[in-house]
């Protein structure tokens, strides 16, 4: 029988997580005001750089700057099924601009994950997402809509053979699809696959290592000199994979290694060394939290001439809570990108940016349920890129959750 539509991967998978969902027993005693949340939330913020455009350059015809509207509505929920949860959220977002009007897009993010559990010894996750959003301006610059559309699935599974040790397994897959064709040479698919084993202390700490392939597939090649570029990689890693609990308020996290990136075409891109991410998170008095992390990992860059990058970086922020209805948080963030380029066919050679960033904002909870909050920002980047600029800007907000 021939099939009248095709139907996406997501709604399969959340179709079965369903089907899974339907054939628990769900306690009678979850009503769904304890499992599903709507909520509303309504965002007013203004950008001094929209277009993130070279400080010497002009705007597009207008303003360098906008002032737009976020509207967000959606349903969260957080549903146990026997000894499984399933939990997740759909949202839908409009978003209007004051003087870019062109720009006006309809967002979308939609994520289920089910933790799932078979006896005592293995445990897991199943789940995807489906997001739509506009592509940042920071390496594309243009007053065309672009819309970008992601699409995850994955799958992990643990066994605690030992109360001690367990190895895991993960696979997952995301693409991501552009609207301009300008930018569709950044089509891509991202498969990856982990293997690790951890040690598991009495004390809540977890002391591991993974190995990792992720491939990178680009449909769409560039052309360069009338040579089709295929700009397909493959990344193998080996990382220790640590969760120290020093205490109740301190932990560090940490996944980071050694990793090797070859490409399908041009090997002078290929690179290896140091990769991975670090992160120490302290509490005082539980009132004032802070974070601070370090990291060194490829990245990828949705620019017209590259494709990825090496980034080297660093971020403190900080929570304090003024009361129990009112905090305030801060936070800064520097980081260095060397990109992978073609030196002397399309770009000059150790071709590279450095951006700092920091923001401050307050939170007020009047009830539990509405929030409100403001915030400002300010941004610099600068390097022999294409483009050096500063901007700043302001948001307020405020949110609902029935």
């Amino acid at each position: 029988m021939r099939l009248l539509f095709k139907p996406h991967p997501l709604a399969l998978l959340i179709g079965a997580i369903g089907a899974i969902g339907a054939a628990a027993c769900v306690p009678a005693s979850a009503g769904v005001s304890d499992t599903i949340h709507p909520y509303l939330a309504v965002t007013r913020s203004y950008d001094a750089n929209l277009f993130r455009l070279d400080d010497n350059s002009p705007g597009f015809g207008g303003p360098r700057g906008d002032t737009l509207m976020q509207t967000q509505y959606g349903v969260l929920f957080d549903m146990p099924i026997s000894r499984q949860k399933l939990t997740g959220q759909f949202k839908q977002s409009r978003v209007k601009f004051d003087h870019y009007s062109e720009l006006d897009y309809s967002g979308k993010d939609y994520l289920a994950d089910l933790e799932w559990h078979i006896g005592n010894h293995l445990e897991g996750h199943i789940g995807g997402l489906y997001a739509q959003t506009l592509t940042s301006f920071s390496d594309f610059h243009s007053n065309q809509r672009n819309l970008r559309k992601q699409r995850r699935e994955y799958v992990d599974g643990a066994w605690r053979f030992h109360p001690s040790y367990r190895v895991r397994a993960a696979a997952s897959s995301q693409k991501f699809t552009y609207d301009l064709p300008q930018q569709q040479f950044n089509n891509r698919t991202e498969d990856q696959v982990d293997l690790g084993f951890d040690y598991l202390p009495h004390s809540g700490s977890r002391f591991g290592l993974q190995v990792s392939q992720l491939k990178g597939k680009y449909p769409n090649h560039r052309f360069l000199g009338g040579t089709s570029i295929d700009d397909g990689y493959t990344q193998n890693e080996l990382k220790a994979n640590v969760y120290w609990l020093f205490s109740a308020t301190s932990q560090f996290t940490m996944l980071a290694g050694w990793a090797e990136r070859k490409h399908t075409f041009f090997g002078e891109r290929d690179s290896s060394g140091l990769n991975g991410r670090a992160k120490m998170n302290w509490s005082m008095l539980r009132k004032l939290r802070m974070d601070a992390s370090v990291w060194r990992e490829f990245a990828p860059v949705e620019s017209n001439f590259v494709n990825n990058s090496l980034n080297k970086g660093a971020s403190f922020s900080t929570t304090w809570d003024v009361s129990a209805k009112v905090n305030v948080n801060a936070a800064v963030r520097r980081e260095k990108r060397d990109f992978s380029t073609l030196e002397g066919r399309i770009a000059p050679p150790n071709l590279h940016d450095k951006s700092r960033n920091a923001s401050l904002g307050v939170n007020y909870a009047p009830l539990q349920s509405v929030r409100l909050s403001a915030n400002v920002f300010h941004e610099v980047r600068s390097g022999n890129a294409s483009t050096n600029y500063r901007t700043h800007g302001a948001a307020v907000s405020a949110s609902i959750q029935f």
